[in-house]
């Protein structure tokens, strides 16, 4: 995500004309583009999003030609179906129905980066952790989505060029500016400064119920707390199921929701000595396995199959400790694993370049083997390479002054020492470590769960990663061209918002399909059966739907739309739209 706008071109100089035009003897056909956003308005109005918007939002400026809810929804709308930069959401929205926007033909001239940029710090200066939750409970109660089990993850949105204070936390018109600073990158760009997004879903249908962004340096283990509280205070109770990643797992996050009534299932951390007994265990032959559920895909094929390590374990805080085998698991540590031998041998060679080199810079053994430390540890390979440092004096002469050497001349005598690497793979310990591939454990305080029902509880969190996708991909979260982080804090909350409408979207299709007994809908290229439609799927099925408008001299203009497909029909019949558009 770009924070220097200096390079886009400016859009606020001209107003964009409605609609597409064209003329011919003496008649103009006007088009505009209707796409998805009637089936888009029918989740809106169930969401009552517009009503939520006017009632947190602060209070509206007279002079607004376009209200900020008015123009907040044009930017939910204009993520979900074609992403247009912020500076071209104007040109975007006069190709499409003005009536279909919430907008007037006169106010698209108003709908410049300005005033998109206007509507967000508005946002900014709402409450948006209340604005939120008013959201999702309507959204919860109108469309029955279950609370009793939610999964919570997070994500990094990273950033690059220069914002001034941007890097420090401070009080923006009496809310918090969030710090676009180092920290832990999850798209692997530790030479770009993040903002931590962190979000939470339904197993009902992955519907995001709860978001929230934290500063670059803000670490997971510490927002799980505060997490739980919001989504209490959303549930109105504390016994849902609450499944997350290892970042859970700390002591202090686990006493926090046992002894406040809540359930937990997370991934216990590989550096807690539970996890280094139990590998020990594993490798000494001491464990006993016993099958309990098959993966199976929609062509009846086994993925995966998982065994349960009996008996069952405590940790030493007491709580559920159930160890798991996943065959499929096992294959990718085998394959990550020679993918990490291979990347550090082929460090461990450029380093031995370097040390050959005659300027190498490498003249002391201590900076050699920290060097050699630094590729075994940064490629986790530590104990399975083996790597000795060799040590060679080589003597040379030269003369003790300048000059043509003659029978007087003298020589003085230097030692130079250079280093060199040998390495070799411990195929013994390597032996070892494939004993334990395939386990991992589960840390819990439900007892009333067995072995199974915790493992496809937990096996629900990839979920949440398609969400996240979802928001990268889909959306195209990043590049924003945006220089005020308050700004990007709230289209982010507008990203969530996308995101709720698109999961409850793909809910209520799937839900439909069940329902009717309908196993797939032909919505792949060549007509190919899709079984789990998804939201982007549908939204791209009716992009090239049109209204258009055929007008000659005095006479009433001829208004006509394009014909819906058998497809389309059928895809609006069972979202409980049949008529949808027929206006």
């Amino acid at each position: 995500m770009d924070q220097d706008p200096s390079h886009r071109p400016d859009h606020s100089a001209f107003a964009p004309r409605p609609g597409e035009t064209a003329h011919a003897a003496g008649r103009t056909l006007t088009s505009w583009r209707v796409a998805a956003l009637p089936i888009l308005d029918h989740i809106l109005r169930r969401l009552r999003l517009q009503d939520v918007l006017r009632d947190h939002l602060p209070r509206e400026d007279r002079r607004s030609r376009i209200a900020t809810a008015t123009g907040l929804l044009v930017l939910v709308k204009n993520l979900l179906v074609s992403r247009a930069p912020l500076y071209g959401v104007g040109e975007w929205a006069a190709r499409h129905a003005p009536g279909l926007l919430g907008l007037t033909p006169e106010q698209l001239p108003a709908l410049n980066d300005d005033r998109v940029g206007r509507c967000l710090d508005r946002l900014f200066d709402a409450d948006i952790p209340s604005l939120t939750l008013a959201v999702v409970t309507h959204a919860v109660r109108e469309f029955g989505v279950a609370l009793d089990e939610l999964h919570n993850d997070s994500t990094t949105i990273t950033f690059h060029g220069d914002s001034e204070d941007a890097d420090r936390e401070r009080t923006l018109r009496g809310r918090l500016r969030l710090a676009v600073t180092w920290g832990h990158n999850k798209d692997h760009r530790p030479d770009l400064k993040p903002l931590l997004d962190i979000l939470t879903v339904t197993c009902d249908g992955a519907v995001p119920v709860q978001f929230r962004v934290e500063s670059g340096n803000a670490t997971d283990d510490r927002s799980h707390q505060g997490t739980w509280e919001l989504l209490c205070q959303l549930t109105g109770r504390r016994d849902f199921l609450d499944v997350a990643d290892c970042k859970l797992a700390t002591s202090e996050n686990l006493a926090h929701l046992h002894h406040h009534g809540g359930r937990f299932v997370s991934v216990l951390p590989r550096t807690r000595g539970e996890d280094a007994a139990f590998r020990t265990m594993v490798r000494d032959g001491r464990t006993r396995w016993r099958h309990i559920h098959d993966k199976i895909d929609d062509e009846g094929n086994v993925r995966d199959r998982f065994s349960v390590h009996e008996p069952e374990m405590t940790s030493v805080e007491g709580y559920r400790l159930v160890w798991y085998h996943s065959v499929r698991k096992a294959e990718l540590d085998v394959l990550s694993r020679h993918y990490r031998i291979e990347r550090a041998s082929g460090h461990l060679a450029e380093l031995r370049q370097k040390l050959a080199s005659p300027r190498t810079r490498y003249r002391e053994r201590a900076k050699v083997a920290e060097a050699v430390e630094a590729i075994l540890r940064d490629g986790g390979v530590e104990g399975w390479i083996e790597v000795a440092i060799e040590e060679q004096t080589r003597e040379r002469y030269r003369q003790e002054r300048r000059g043509r050497p003659g029978p007087g001349t003298r020589y003085v005598k230097r030692e130079d020492t250079r280093f060199d690497l040998t390495y070799r793979i411990a195929h013994d310990r390597l032996a070892e470590e494939a004993r334990c591939d395939g386990i991992f454990p589960l840390i819990t305080n439900v007892v009333a769960l067995s072995e199974r029902e915790l493992l496809l509880a937990y096996k629900q969190q990839p979920r949440i990663e398609t969400r996240f996708a979802q928001l990268k991909t889909d959306f195209v979260v990043a590049p924003v061209y945006l220089k005020e982080t308050s700004r990007i804090q709230a289209l982010l909350c507008v990203y969530f918002l996308a995101l709720l409408v698109e999961s409850l979207l793909e809910r209520e299709l799937r839900r439909a399909m069940d329902g009717a007994g309908i196993e797939s809908l032909p919505l792949y290229p060549e007509g190919r059966a899709c079984r789990r439609p998804t939201a982007r799927r549908v939204i791209e099925l009716f992009e090239e739907v049109q209204r258009h408008e055929l007008s000659a001299g005095n006479r009433r203009p001829v208004v006509f739309s394009t014909e819906l497909t058998r497809l389309q029909r059928k895809v609006l019949r069972l979202l409980g739209m049949p008529k949808a558009y027929d206006t």
